[in-house]
Order: structure tokens, then C-alpha cells, then sequence
């Protein structure tokens, strides 16, 4: 009996003693691994000390526990210029500041812990553009003229249009704003803007219009490019417009074009003869208003005088026909003549107004001979610029539109 007690002590005096020294290896494990952890911890908020005259550099932080308050950057140094003797002091310093330079730069490439990565400085040398007006020099003369660049991209069926630059405004659109609007005829409507850079006789541009269209089409199509000088009361005065059919234009793609801007002052006057015409629509009393106020360089046959006659057309049929008064004894004659058409707005893609300048026959029971004739309309009618004058009054309703036309004559 004394000795199975002898044994149970033994027993439980050993047990004791293990479990003691159990917890006491546990407690030495877990504060060395809590001194390991904190060591670690300062490492990480180590930050390492940059060069003055270092590269700008970026702090960049790494892993989950980084936010966006961490973030932190310097401002590029700013160079001073330093004669001969202060340049040899800072090549020693130079040399002295290496070494922690190479430090900052070992961190390069490591994804665990943020370190400062050199990002480098901006060159504003090779970033220097010369004046656009040396680049792009207008030809000689005082015309005004644009300058821009076509390029057709047949991978993507894409028209670029370039917009460079204005040259030769006239001295009364020099402080204005001038604006550009491109539509690429027949079947785009709606006008694409773009806003000079600056006032004066020659504002630059450097905007970019890309136009979705396809490579058979684009051969078919004109470019339209109005130029619109914008007073400070919004009130807009056309200085000019460019044409440019696109037919056999891309042989040299991308190279700098130069057109004059054909005015409404001295517009080309043609064999026949001009007729200005105003256009104006209302949508809400789908009614079109036509006024035809003069004419210039008529060839008369007679002194019998001339009339005009304003016919408004459905497909072949003639819907309506008025007739104005005559003018004699004048190659430039002033009509002022007003004329009126119901006309609804679904049927401005399917109608045309046409203008016939005439001259009465002296005997009453003859026809009246044909001056020339001026076809308005859609796609369906015209082309050029009388198909763009439609376009700017459907675009432009209630106010009116005014350009020279030239005649042709009469099929």
C-alpha cells in the first residue's frame, strides 16, 4: 500500500513538472513571435531618405492594408544655373550621395513592401512644336483661305478630316469668335462644330472629325465647310464656305490642302448669269418661304426685260408655279420677289424649288424664252452648293438663308 502511494506521487510530481515546462516553451514561443512581429512593423514604416537632388519620385504602395491617404509624392527639383566653381563642389556632393541613391534604386522591382521607384523628369525639349503659321504656310496672296487634311482609312471605313488653320480673314471678323461647321454631303445633316483657337486674321484649329462611311460612298461624297464668324451677342455672319469633292482626293493621302473660301460678296459668277435667293422654313406653319432678290450678269436677247418664275415640285409633278413682274432694260436686275409654299415637313426630302429666269417673247401667244435655270433642293434634285443651301434651311429653321447661285441652263 505505501508503495503504489510512493508511485502516485512520483507520478503526479512528473506530470506536474512537464506541464509546467509546456507552458513555459509555450510563453517563450509567443513572445518571440510577438518581438519577431514588431520588428517587421518597423521595418515597414522605414521610409528611406531621397537624394535633394534626386529624380522626382512616387510613393507606391503595395498589398491590401494601403489606402489612398498613404499615397504620397514629391514636386521635381528646380534646376538653378551654377557658374564653374559651384559646379565642381556639387560633383563631390554628387559623389557623397550616391550610395544612398543606389539604396533607394535596390528597392526597384519589389512587390512587398511600398518603397520609392525614381519615375524620371519631363523634357520639355522634345516636346517643343513650332509655330503653326511656319509649319503650314499659306500661299501667297490676300484671299481668304482654309487649310486642312483628308485621310480615308479602308480597314475602318473611316473619313479623318484635319482642320488646320484660317488665313486672310476679312479686318471686320478680327475680333469676333470664328467657328467651322463640316458636313460631308449628301447625307449628313446635322453639322459638326469646331471653335478656333484665338481671334485675328489667321485663328488656328486642331481638331480631328472622323465620319463613318463607306468606300464606295466616300467617292461620291463632298465635304462642306462653312466658316462663321460669332459676334459677342451670339448673332453669326458666314465669311465663307469651302466645297471639296472627295472624288480622286485620296492618290496623297494625309498631305496639306489650301482652298479659297468662296464668299457671298464675290461669289464666281457663271456664264448665265447669278441669282441670290433667300430660303427660310417654319415648322410650326409648315410653310416655305422663298424670296428671290436680284439677279446679275444676265445675257438678255431683248429690251423685252425678265421675270422669274418659282415653281415648287413634287418628284416630276408641279404643285405650285408663281410668276413675278417684269424688269426692264437691266443685266442686274432687282426682283424682291416673295412667294409662299405649304409644304409639311416630311415632304422636305421629296420636294425642290426651281428658279427660271425669262424673258418675255414680244409676240403674246409665244412662250416666254429661258434665261437659266436654279434647281434647290435635296439629294433627289441637287448637288453643291444649291444642295447645301437646302441643308442649311431645314438645319436653320425660321431665319432665312441668302446665297449666289449660278445659272445653267435650262434642260
Amino acid at each position: 500500500m505505501a508503495d503504489h502511494m510512493l508511485q502516485l506521487a512520483v507520478g503526479l510530481s512528473v506530470g506536474v513538472l512537464l506541464l509546467l515546462l509546456l507552458l513555459i516553451l509555450i510563453v517563450c514561443y509567443l513572445r518571440r513571435r510577438k518581438k519577431e512581429q514588431m520588428q517587421y512593423e518597423e521595418l515597414l514604416s522605414a521610409v528611406p531618405s531621397v537624394p535633394a537632388c534626386s529624380a522626382p519620385v512616387i510613393l507606391v504602395s503595395q498589398g491590401s492594408w494601403a489606402t489612398p491617404r498613404e499615397i504620397a509624392f514629391t514636386l521635381p527639383p528646380r534646376f538653378i544655373t551654377q557658374n564653374h566653381g559651384d559646379r565642381k563642389n556639387n560633383e563631390q556632393d554628387k559623389k557623397e550621395e550616391e550610395d544612398p541613391q543606389r539604396d533607394v534604386l535596390a528597392h526597384r522591382g519589389s512587390l512587398s513592401v511600398r518603397s520609392w521607384y525614381p519615375v524620371g523628369t519631363v523634357l520639355a525639349g522634345l516636346y517643343s512644336v513650332p509655330p503653326l503659321n511656319e509649319v503650314v504656310a499659306p500661299p501667297p496672296g490676300m484671299v481668304s483661305r482654309l487649310c486642312f487634311s483628308v485621310e480615308y482609312r479602308h480597314s475602318s471605313e473611316q473619313l479623318m478630316v484635319f482642320l488646320l488653320r484660317l488665313s486672310n480673314l476679312p479686318p471686320r471678323f478680327h475680333g469676333n469668335v470664328t467657328m467651322v461647321e463640316l458636313r460631308l454631303l449628301p447625307d449628313d445633316r446635322r453639322p459638326r462644330q469646331a471653335k478656333a483657337r484665338g481671334t485675328g486674321p489667321d485663328p488656328e484649329f486642331t481638331d480631328c472629325f472622323i465620319f463613318q462611311v463607306s468606300a464606295l460612298r466616300v467617292l461620291h461624297s463632298t465635304l462642306s465647310v462653312c466658316v462663321l464668324s460669332v459676334e459677342q451677342d451670339g448673332k453669326r455672319h458666314v465669311v465663307g464656305r469651302v466645297l471639296f469633292s472627295l472624288e480622286g482626293e485620296f492618290g496623297q493621302a494625309g498631305r496639306v490642302l489650301w482652298r479659297d473660301l468662296e464668299t457671298e460678296e464675290d461669289p464666281q459668277c457663271s456664264e448665265l448669269g447669278d441669282a441670290q435667293i433667300s430660303l427660310s422654313y417654319s415648322t410650326s406653319l409648315q410653310r416655305l418661304s422663298v424670296v428671290v432678290l436680284r439677279a446679275r450678269g444676265i445675257q438678255l436677247l431683248t429690251d423685252a426685260g425678265v421675270c422669274v418664275q418659282v415653281s415648287l415640285q413634287k418628284h416630276t409633278q408641279v404643285v405650285k408655279m408663281k410668276r413675278s413682274c417684269v424688269v426692264k432694260g437691266e443685266n442686274d436686275p432687282y426682283f424682291n420677289f416673295r412667294s409662299t409654299f405649304k409644304l409639311r415637313p416630311q415632304h422636305l426630302d421629296e420636294a425642290c424649288v426651281r428658279f427660271e429666269l425669262q424673258q418675255p417673247s414680244s409676240v403674246r401667244s409665244e412662250p416666254p424664252t429661258p434665261l437659266g435655270v436654279v434647281v434647290l433642293g435635296p439629294f433627289m434634285y441637287s448637288r453643291g452648293p444649291q444642295l447645301q443651301h437646302w441643308i442649311d434651311m431645314v438645319n436653320t429653321a425660321q431665319e432665312p438663308v441668302t446665297l449666289w447661285h449660278g445659272l445653267r441652263r435650262p434642260t
